[in-house]
Formats: C-alpha cells, structure tokens, sequence
C-alpha cells in the first residue's frame, strides 16, 4: 500500500518554544489515564504507554509522577476529550482533538483559528471518514518478514507493514495496539518501540502551493498556540 508514515507531522509540530504546552498536554493525558484506569502501570495498558512516550518526549519525570499523584491524593479534575473536524485552504482537510476543562472557550478559540485562514469548521463526521483510525508501530532489528510472522501467530489483521529507513512500522486498527506491541515483545523481549501512536491517517493526500500553502501553515501554528489542543491530523503533504 506503500503509506509514508507521517504521524509526527500529522500531530501538532512539538519544538523547544512550547515545551511548557507539550508538559501540559502529557499531565492532562497521564492524569486521566490514571483516574479512568487506575494508578498501576502493570495494569493499566494505557497509562504505561503514556508514561512511556512522555519519557521518550523528555517530559521531567517529576510532572508525570505530579500527574499520577493527584489521583492518589483524591484530586479531582474534569477534562472532556473533544474532537472538531474542519476544512482548510484549498482542500485541506483537519482534525484537531482537543483535552479541555472549558468546551465553549476551546470551540471559540478553534472556530476563530479556521476563520481566519479561510478555513471553517464543520459537522460530525464531514472530515472523518475519509481517515483511518490506526494503531502505528515501528521498531528496529526485526525484518518485516519477523515482524509479519510474529502478529499472525497471534491473528492480528493488521492494514499494513512497511520498511521505512532502518525502522519496521505496522499499521492496524487502533483497537489493537495493545496485541500488535505484544506479538512483537513475544519474538523479542527486550524491543524498544521508536512509534507508538494510535493517530488519524488521511487515505488521501493532497498538495498546497502559494497563498494557499501558506494560510495553511498559519492556521497549523493558531492551532498549535491554543492551549487545549492536544493533536492535529490533516491530509496535506508538507
């Protein structure tokens, strides 16, 4: 199917400008992770990838345990997960998944980014469907031919497999992610996973040149400034 795997730029671009939002936006996730599933890494599939890919993101190990903490000492903070999908320039499409405690003041914030680049938000479902839902694995020293071997002793479907540089990447459902890393652990131990992500993969990309190129960029860097958003996941090649 030969997908080029884009995750990191799919999500909003991380640099050292907005460390403080990338600290936020982990504590957010780990903290829920741990309220909804309990503080046990051991039994918590979720919170243990969390706290795994805060620590590949160099998230200080003092904010994840101040996260997990405040379940421990009964802290009780609401977050709602919410989700806009919108049209950019040109034929851009976007999904931007937010973690607010405030949804009227994170849709406003959103809705103006998009007016502004000429761009507009739309309902449920007009940008979604034309994405995937995928789990994304991607490991080093085993083949694709192991790494095949490996899933299907363990039946997993899987949508794709690919080689991309020195790294081995798996696409599957999202609901498999969990299964997908444990049929790779069951050959190999000791594996370290470069990608873990369950992300929105567009089944189409497009190109943007000119005015259009840049109100999309713009509009990338609004979202990215809003403290709520968590990712953003589009369909243009950058």
């Amino acid at each position: 199917m030969g997908r080029a795997y884009e995750v990191r730029k799919a999500a909003i671009q991380k640099n050292g400008a907005v460390k403080a939002k990338l600290y936020s936006n982990f504590a957010k996730e780990i903290y829920l992770a741990a309220k909804n599933g309990g503080v046990d890494e051991n039994s918590n599939a979720n919170l243990k990838r969390l706290v795994e890919k805060a620590k590949k993101s160099q998230v200080p190990s003092d904010i994840i345990k101040r996260a997990i903490d405040k379940v421990n000492s009964g802290v009780d903070e609401s977050y709602i997960s919410c989700r806009y999908e919108g049209f950019g320039p040109g034929a851009s499409t976007l999904i931007v998944d937010c973690l607010t405690d405030n949804v009227n003041r994170t849709v406003g914030f959103v809705r103006t980014a998009f007016t502004k680049c000429k761009g507009k938000l739309g309902v449920e479902n007009s940008v979604s469907h034309s994405y995937e839902n995928l789990s994304i694995v991607g490991f080093k020293d085993l083949s694709e031919e192991e790494a095949l071997d490996a899933v299907m002793m363990y039946d997993i479907d899987i949508k794709d497999i690919e080689k991309d540089e020195d790294l081995t990447i798996i696409y599957g459902d999202a609901k498999d992610l969990h299964k997908i890393k444990e049929a790779i652990k069951s050959i190999k131990n000791d594996i370290e996973f470069e990608i873990d992500e369950i992300s929105m993969i567009p089944i189409e990309k497009i190109k943007l040149e000119g005015e259009e190129l840049e109100l999309f960029e713009k509009l990338l860097t609004m979202l990215d400034d809003i403290e709520d958003v968590q990712n953003v996941y589009h369909n243009v090649e950058l």
